[in-house]
């Protein structure tokens, strides 16, 4: 019987043991998109214990909690933060099988080093305890524990309107091992759902950019300014969340006259609402392609199902889920306009529902231009599909109908500083993918050949993709 979590975990034969272990594994790490708050990483914060750290803001926990039967105050409410780790610790025994009881044990294992215990009612004080003794420490520091898993670079997700304080004063810092950066996350500039809060907003990016905006070419005008901005500290990358893309048909009439009625808070109706968001996404793909960016589509998500608790706890509380939205077509026309214009930027493209892995494997090809290797990606299996099974999915379609080699690899997308064992989970799951077909005659057993891909996969892609530079 193989032991639990040991040394050559997910790794199931000799090919793959060689290939994360002599490969994979010391490889550094480039976070390209997570959600970790910069203030954290400037400051250099340390954590008063492992619930602040681990359980704050990580709705992927709140969901298994609440479906052990765990009432909301132990999630997000005012029990102290003994009270919801132990919560957490009571529920850990019934996530065997969901990825969370993996990364809930390779978290405790590294950065914390315990092995050979289990996360449970009964250890719940004994491991409660010893992480919060080593977060006093240095090394547990934000700053600590990013040099601690190599983590050369995370690229955090900021709206527009923001200074950017927080990585200007990072950026700043002599002794800094990873860098830090922004991404441009443009999705409040076309929010026209609701036109009072997306009026609030364009007179925030009204204020940052100093420029009035009494039309669509001014409002373009101080996007791009920002955009500017953004550049001018170390971004490289857009990222959009959408539930679909957006390719509809519209002329500089309709987009006036949209910007106007929006301005003005009158009722717009779904089509002019689709022609904004159009819009918006076009001339962001040219601000892109003009700075030689990487733009980020996040496909599928329904957010905020729950009515009633999305009103009493906000949004990113763990009420989203997989859409079934069909995205093909306008897919398609919303690269390929881009692409006619000569303006298609480096582009990674997201699904949250697996069935259409193939659809975007074989529709990244229709745009590749041999400009740069991988130009266009099938993002790595993402939100709710970062668990082995939809890794696995992910990389065998990419594998099927395009180049798995110049795959730019994973990512936490996450809001925790204790996720980055994640990449680890994806590099001994890609090793075992690619071990096993070495094991079955499917492929030559060139151990160099597959350990160099292994490493661009794990790393260099990533690293000759999106070009950062420190100032």
């Amino acid at each position: 019987m193989t032991k639990f979590l040991d040394k050559d975990f997910l790794l199931l034969n000799e090919t793959s043991k060689t290939l994360y272990h002599d490969f994979a594994a010391e490889m550094p790490i480039i976070d390209y998109h997570c959600h970790l708050p910069p203030a954290d990483i400037s400051e250099n914060k340390k954590y008063e214990n492992l619930t602040q750290i681990w359980l704050y803001g990580d709705h992927y926990k709140w969901r298994a909690m609440r479906t052990n039967g765990v009432e909301e105050k132990y999630c997000t409410g005012d029990a102290s933060d003994w009270e919801k780790f132990e919560k957490w610790a009571e529920t850990v025994p019934n996530t065997i099988r969901n990825p969370l009881y993996h990364w809930t044990h390779m978290e405790l294992k590294k950065p914390f080093g315990i092995e050979n215990k289990v996360l449970n009612q009964d250890t719940a004080k004994e491991i409660y305890s010893h992480c919060n003794d080593l977060l006093e420490k240095d090394d547990f520091s934000t700053q600590g524990l990013l040099k601690q898993m190599k983590v050369e670079v995370v690229c955090t997700t900021d709206d527009p309107t923001d200074t950017l304080e927080d990585h200007i004063e990072y950026s700043n810092q002599s002794n800094r091992y990873t860098l830090m950066f922004p991404t441009f996350r443009p999705d409040k500039s076309m929010a026209l759902e609701n036109t009072g809060e997306w009026n609030k907003w364009i007179d925030k990016l009204e204020s940052v950019s100093d420029i009035s905006i009494d039309d669509e070419n001014s409002f373009l005008a101080a996007l791009l300014s920002r955009h500017d901005f953004f550049h001018s500290h170390g971004c490289r990358l857009s990222d959009h969340g959408l539930e679909e893309p957006y390719s509809d048909e519209y002329s500089s009439s309709d987009i006036s006259t949209i910007f106007s009625k929006a301005r003005n808070s009158d009722k717009l109706s779904i089509i002019e609402i689709h022609q904004f968001k159009s819009f918006v996404m076009h001339e962001v793909g040219k601000f892109n392609h003009e700075k030689n960016w990487t733009m980020q589509l996040h496909l599928g998500a329904i957010r905020n199902n729950n009515t009633r608790l999305f009103k009493q706890l906000g949004a990113d509380t763990g009420f989203d889920s997989i859409g079934d939205f069909t995205i093909a077509k306008n897919l398609s026309k919303f690269l390929d306009k881009l692409d006619t214009e000569n303006k298609l930027p480096k582009t990674i493209i997201y699904n949250l529902n697996p069935r259409d892995n193939d659809l975007l494997a074989t529709m990244i090809g229709n745009f590749q231009d041999g400009s740069f290797p991988g130009k266009i990606q099938l993002g790595s299996g993402w939100w709710f599909l970062d668990q082995k099974q939809g890794m696995i999915n992910q990389m065998n379609s990419l594998s099927n109908l395009g180049l798995l080699s110049r795959f730019v690899g994973m990512l936490t997308d996450s809001r925790s500083f204790l996720s980055f064992p994640r990449h680890e989970y994806f590099r001994r799951i890609l090793c075992n993918l690619i071990g096993t077909d070495v094991e079955n005659g499917e492929i030559p057993d060139d151990i160099e050949l597959l350990g160099t891909m292994v490493q661009n996969i794990s790393y260099n892609n990533a690293r000759n993709y999106f070009g950062f530079k420190d100032k």
